[in-house]
């Protein structure tokens, strides 16, 4: 099995910056996407971001495109979001996913870290 670890979350001003890191343990192939959720009060999961282990490439959610950059160290088995610009509706519970199938999350087989929040004050 996979197990994923996130951190890096914390409380920042609006127009801030912060760093989330994903630890992967476990065997993760060039097959796998690995993609960032994110979870606000109240509201449903929304996915975020995406990055291709075999490519390196990746694809953001719109809010984000421009402000968000992911990254991969597959060596390591890590992932980062940088988070620049932030606003407070960036606020929320943040999730990184590991999905097998290529899905950026969204396959039937994606293992889950557990959280890192993110708190955004205006």
């Amino acid at each position: 099995d996979v197990q994923l670890q996130a951190s890096g979350g914390g409380l920042v001003q609006a127009g801030g910056s912060l760093r989330l890191s994903c630890a992967a343990s476990g065997f993760i192939s060039d097959d796998y996407t690995i993609a960032w959720f994110r979870q606000a009060p109240g509201k449903e999961r929304e996915w975020v971001s995406c990055i291709s282990r075999s490519d390196g490439s990746t694809r953001y959610y719109d809010s984000v495109k421009g402000r968000f950059t992911m990254s991969s160290d597959n060596a390591k088995n890590t992932v980062s979001l940088q988070m620049n610009s932030l606003k407070s509706e960036d606020t929320a519970v943040y999730l990184c996913a590991a999905d097998p199938l290529g899905l950026c999350g969204l396959g039937s087989e994606t293992y889950w870290g557990q959280g890192t929040l993110v708190t955004v004050s205006s």
